[in-house]
């Protein structure tokens, strides 16, 4: 991991110390967990498919891609937020960091020099537009409420296009026999290597935002909780049972009830066999120059 993200000797203490704080933060309970496809074979598949593997300097990281918002007339170059193509930790062709509480995964990504994502970033990264904050928002209603604006408002797009097709990504495995929904001892993580489905990605080259681990981000509830961790806890994307199990929505934009919700810092926040996260980051600004 330390090489993989060039990670500076401090950065990769700060993450070892998280990891070390938790009985069960990791890639799921070795004693069950049964991957469905090995690391050598996600290779493979992805040299088949030539998948990019991205390196944007202004990103600041390896694994990662501007997102911006086209609809608009932007590109890359307009881009002020990067998004980890892959779940964390970032790394393609690696199992997915799972069993982690929303307020590890802040704290991982602000080790290795990133933050959380935001839900409308998520989206956008997703639906391939970053569309305006105001739009994605509304300030000053029960969440619920706001949810609901929000979905019924929504144009339902996956990913790799239009028109739902779940065989694209990562949603053939299955649970662990016996596993009674969650939890550590009796649910093996049994997940796919991040990016092992080179057609399930965005426009903007990110894997497995449908199937594989689902995905903790921050939902601000006021403008001042943007790009931060102070918002409250939202969870997207499917997981790597979907081919089986439809317990929700999985479009882009679609946003879920209040399930398990605390705010995001909460040590009580949820965690479960199938729950991960991935990072973005800001890009900075060249001094004088306008945000799009």
């Amino acid at each position: 991991m330390q090489q993989g993200l060039r990670l500076t000797d401090e950065r990769m203490a700060k993450v070892k110390a998280i990891f070390a704080a938790s009985p069960e933060l990791g890639q799921g309970n070795p004693t069950l967990t049964h991957h469905p496809m090995a690391r050598s074979m996600c290779r493979q598949r992805r040299r088949e498919a030539e998948a990019l593997d991205a390196d944007v300097p202004a990103c600041g990281a390896p694994y990662m891609v501007p997102v911006f918002d086209p609809t608009a007339g932007h590109t890359a170059a307009d881009a002020r937020l990067c998004v980890d193509q892959f779940e964390f930790p970032g790394i393609p062709c690696e199992y997915p960091v799972v069993h982690v509480r929303a307020n590890e995964a802040a704290l991982l990504c602000q080790a290795v020099g990133k933050r959380l994502c935001d839900a409308h970033e998520w989206e956008g990264a997703c639906a391939g537009a970053l569309r305006p904050v105001a739009q994605e928002y509304t300030w000053g209603r029960p969440r619920d409420e706001a949810k609901q604006h929000h979905n019924v408002t929504r144009t339902p797009v996956w990913s790799y296009g239009p028109a739902k097709d779940q065989s694209l990504c990562a949603t053939g495995s299955a649970r662990t026999p016996g596993c009674p929904g969650g939890g550590y001892d009796k649910c093996g993580s049994n997940t796919y290597p991040a990016g092992a489905f080179p057609a399930c990605k965005s426009a903007f080259g990110v894997f497995d935002l449908h199937g594989n681990a689902a995905e903790h981000m921050s939902l601000p509830t006021r403008p001042e909780e943007l790009g931060t961790a102070g918002g409250m806890t939202e969870m997207k994307g499917s997981w790597f049972v979907f081919g089986s199990v439809t317990a929700h929505e999985d479009d882009c934009r679609w946003r879920a009830p209040a399930w398990h919700e605390t705010r995001v810092m909460s040590e009580t926040s949820h965690l479960n066999y199938h729950l991960g996260f991935r990072c973005c980051s800001d890009v900075d600004r060249p001094a004088g120059a306008a945000r799009p």
